[in-house]
């Protein structure tokens, strides 16, 4: 589901009233991010592209995951990526393609480490 730029500035917004709450979003759609755990992720221009890449990796994804094709190095792997791509760190959410979940995953990291 698409949202608005105000959408978001509200969503945005409402994470930014309390220290326990987040806001991760990855443009063109959550799959981005986990295409990240593969790959460098670049010249993505569409939704669509970005799941044919991602299937190239996970070729039985629909919205669900295995998660055993998911390890702790792919993990970090993946939030270096996005890091590099989120260079300088938006402030708010990503309007070209990348992704800010890298942040709320070192965030839950560091909880349990």
């Amino acid at each position: 589901m698409r949202r608005s730029d105000e959408q978001l500035t509200q969503l945005h917004a409402w994470s930014q009233t309390h220290d326990r709450y987040g806001f991760a979003l990855s443009n063109p759609k959550f799959e981005y991010w986990l295409l990240l755990h593969f790959e460098d992720g670049d010249d993505i221009a569409s939704s669509r592209e970005c799941l044919e890449r991602l299937k190239t990796y996970l070729p039985e994804y629909s919205k669900h995951l295995d998660v055993r094709k998911i390890n702790w190095e792919r993990i970090e792997c993946a939030v270096r990526r996005a890091k590099e791509r989120d260079n300088p760190p938006c402030s708010d959410w990503p309007r070209s393609t990348g992704t800010t979940v890298y942040r709320l995953v070192q965030r839950l990291l560091r909880k349990i480490r």
